[in-house]
């Protein structure tokens, strides 16, 4: 089994592996790892500073994804850059294309300096769930392959399940870093599991409905401690085809952001 979620093809490129496959088809990959690789990519803008090298650190407050087309498990590029400058805040973007060149994803948001402000910390901040080490394993989709996202991430459910419709409490963590050799980032941990919202907490049984996202809006208002993050997520379909997923986001300090998705809702084809 792959060691990464990608591997560098030496050529500016990335080739994603088997741990990246989804639960809706085979060849395509779950949203999770290339949501995380193009954050990797808008993280690094700047040397990760406002302004670039020199300037104050940053912090991505925003990301919002459009998913334009199912990525592939092949050959991907990834290319990041600042839309508006400023010295305090800037809108960042980014295009994840294929072998080809079409692009599959685009993303846009905003990264803001960081720096201590003196005020003590208002109440109102939600408690995190019980820890992880308080959940249960679950058992996954039966998708007919052994190898893929699933098998690469930890979960630990609080409450719901993957085969128990209805809203779920789980607590996530990545067992592969995103590229071999380099150590997964606070954002990369939140990304890597945000866009799972939908599968862990749909009220629709999975073999017989599809329920896949066209976008990922991640916000968050400080990064994760430690190598879990939470997933307090509730997915709403509606009989017309269009469905919503609301997610809170945790750490084992508490609340760190909240994450979305627009979902298509359809009945999957007879087999």
């Amino acid at each position: 089994m792959a060691q990464a979620f990608f591997e560098p093809d030496g050529d500016g490129g990335y080739v994603a592996t088997e741990l990246t496959r989804g639960p809706w088809d085979p060849g395509h990959q779950h949203a999770g790892p290339p949501a995380a690789l193009v954050g990797r990519e808008l993280e690094r803008l700047g040397e990760g500073r406002i302004g670039g090298p020199g300037g104050p650190a940053a912090q991505v407050g925003r990301l919002t994804y459009e998913v334009l087309r199912p990525v592939p498990i092949g050959r991907l590029t990834v290319t990041g850059r600042v839309e508006r400058p400023g010295r305090r805040v800037e809108m960042v973007s980014a295009t994840l294309s294929g072998e080809e060149g079409e692009a599959l994803m685009l993303a846009r948001g905003w990264r803001l300096r960081t720096e201590a402000v003196g005020f003590e910390r208002p109440s109102g901040f939600p408690d995190p769930p019980p820890g992880p080490e308080a959940g249960k394993q679950g058992e996954f989709f039966h998708t007919g392959y052994d190898v893929g996202y699933h098998a690469a991430m930890d979960y630990r459910f609080i409450s719901g399940a993957f085969m128990e419709p209805g809203p779920a409490t789980v607590w996530m963590r990545p067992k592969v870093p995103l590229l071999p050799g380099e150590e997964v980032t606070p954002l990369q941990r939140v990304l890597v599991a945000a866009d799972s919202g939908n599968g862990v907490s749909s009220p629709l049984d999975w073999r017989r409905y599809l329920f896949i996202n066209v976008d990922l809006s991640v916000h968050l208002h400080r990064m994760p401690r430690g190598e879990w993050v939470c997933l307090d997520a509730v997915t709403l379909p509606e009989g017309e085809g269009v469905g919503f997923s609301d997610t809170a986001l945790f750490d084992e300090d508490g609340a760190i952001g909240r994450a979305a998705q627009t979902l298509l809702v359809a009945e999957r084809s007879p087999p």
